[in-house]
């Protein structure tokens, strides 16, 4: 080869390697192991570095960057080019290099649109504290949006995708991989991006995380599934949802304790009470009510439970009231069906959908029991009941409009008007203790009934002026909010999602 050649292929080389540097990409001397290149997204002081050990088949990556968080990331990505549609998993343990630096600095296990800052994602993230959560942007500029695990400092974490659908999962104290309840939906285009990554979070330095046991791997199909139910909590003003408890169960309905200690659910025709600090659910002694359904919810002075129970002649749901700490039932009506939905903030009234007459209407009762007051009388089916914290009104969903929306009335009946009027079917008004907001559930417009398994939205309206916006989105319909669930401060909502996950795993070879 002559000089003139070589210079020639050395200027082609060096264009190259320009090309590759403008464009954030940093050629790799050696192999990225599953790996094809990697880069530092969005804005970054210092740049990072990603490098493969294919002796302990290690990955180090170094990032810099102000956060992941709102409308763009900044961090240092290695990563792969999906180009074919498939179901995939991406799984590696994960340790932060060092005991100080920001303690929400983030290795993350990711999956994105594009490379730029503000691509849409999904990402499962370890934190410096130990916080690990899943987290997405669902379109390109918007905020990202969150969910907590309840397990803290994992040492391995799993990203699975599965079709729209992408799920957390974290080991536990034996080491084991089990759902982590985390989960959302996301539709991705071809191609797209899998891979590992660091964020500093604090511009100024730059954090090392090690990834090992780092496997990508294809999806079976799922086969036969379990259904998991999740016990999450959102708060109110930032959105941020965070998984209380999950179990391969089919659980409903969460109350918040007026003392803030505890919920109850219904599971399997029982009554469960699960604290907060992390023990196990205990059930609630109901005998002989023991075919409870989900609505149930807990006095204004936190002493008793309303149940609602179908274990009477031909299986017809009747309100009953009895101790918070369990005990005999006492029964309330003498008509079914009858379905609890809400105390007055006196304690003394109770008000309930019953079906009378072939027609779903709202009624209400004395706490004592004794003759029941038919509230509405529209045509279809008027249902969720509940009294506002100042006991000036009662707010219901009825299809009187053509389509299920939120109305009101007076506690008498009177004055019932629309407050609210929309594309979707709107169920379950639950008016936050404070007054100033007001959480319903929302199905697409197509959706007859409150069903389960459907994607579903929590929505929040501030009652001064009728603003409307997302709370969460999330699998699930029938048993996320049937009854009033408010933390007792306002602060924040609990309801329930749903995941039917492989019930191996359906790992490809």
């Amino acid at each position: 080869m002559s000089v003139d050649s070589r210079s020639h292929v050395a200027f082609v080389c060096l264009l190259g390697m320009l090309a590759l540097r403008a464009s954030g990409a940093t050629p790799a001397p050696s192999s990225l192991g599953i790996f094809e290149a990697d880069q530092d997204v969005g804005t970054v002081l210092h740049p990072g570095s990603a490098r493969y050990d294919p002796a302990g088949q290690t990955y180090t990556i170094s990032g810099s960057g102000e956060n992941m968080w709102f409308a763009e990331d900044d961090f240092h990505f290695a990563w792969k080019k999906i180009t074919d549609a498939r179901d995939l998993a991406l799984t590696a343990d994960v340790a932060f290099i060092g005991q100080t630096g920001n303690e929400h600095r983030k290795a993350v296990l990711m999956i994105r649109q594009t490379l730029d800052a503000n691509s849409p994602f999904v990402d499962v993230a370890r934190h410096g504290n130990g916080l690990t959560s899943l987290q997405y942007r669902q379109t390109a500029g918007a905020d990202t949006h969150e969910v907590e695990s309840n397990v803290s400092g994992p040492l391995t974490v799993r990203l699975e995708r599965r079709g729209d659908r992408f799920y957390a999962w974290v080991s536990g104290e034996d080491g084991k991989l089990e759902p982590a309840g985390a989960a959302t939906q996301l539709p991705l285009s071809l191609p797209f991006y899998v891979g590992i990554g660091v964020c500093s979070h604090d511009k100024n330095v730059s954090e090392t995380a090690v990834f090992s046991h780092v496997t990508l791997q294809d999806l079976l199909p799922p086969g036969k599934t379990v259904l998991y139910s999740v016990l999450e909590t959102v708060t109110a003003v930032s959105t941020d949802r965070r998984v209380e408890y999950l179990a391969p169960a089919h659980f409903e309905a969460p109350n918040w304790s007026r003392d803030g200690s505890s919920f109850l659910f219904n599971q399997d025709g029982k009554i469960y009470r699960l604290p907060l600090n992390g023990t196990p659910p205990v059930m609630v002694p109901t005998t002989p009510a023991d075919h409870c359904n989900n609505d149930h919810g807990i006095s204004p002075d936190g002493g008793s439970i309303a149940i609602s129970d179908q274990s009477g002649a031909k299986n017809l749901s009747s309100i009953f009231v009895l101790p918070i700490e369990g005990g005999t039932p006492r029964p309330i009506t003498l008509n079914s069906p009858s379905y609890w939905h809400s105390w007055s903030p006196d304690g003394k009234t109770l008000a309930f959908t019953g079906l009378r007459d072939g027609n779903f209407d709202i009624y209400t009762i004395p706490v004592t029991g004794g003759q029941e007051t038919r509230l509405t009388t529209a045509p279809g089916l008027d249902d969720g009941p509940e009294y506002s914290s100042d006991g000036q009104f009662i707010y219901f969903n009825s299809d009187r409009s053509g389509r299920m929306q939120i109305w009101r009335m007076k506690p008498d009946g009177s004055d019932q008007e629309q407050v609210l009027s929309d594309e979707t079917n709107d169920w379950f008004p639950h008016i936050s203790p404070d007054g100033k907001w007001m959480v319903f559930l929302s199905y697409d417009q197509g959706v007859t009934g409150h069903p389960p398994d459907k994607n579903v939205v929590l929505r929040l309206m501030l009652m001064s002026d009728k603003k409307v916006h997302v709370l969460a989105t999330l699998f699930g319909g029938q048993g996320t909010i049937n009854v009033p669930s408010w933390s007792p401060d306002s602060r924040r909502l609990a309801f329930v999602s749903y995941e039917y996950l492989p019930e191996n795993g359906a790992m490809a070879p």
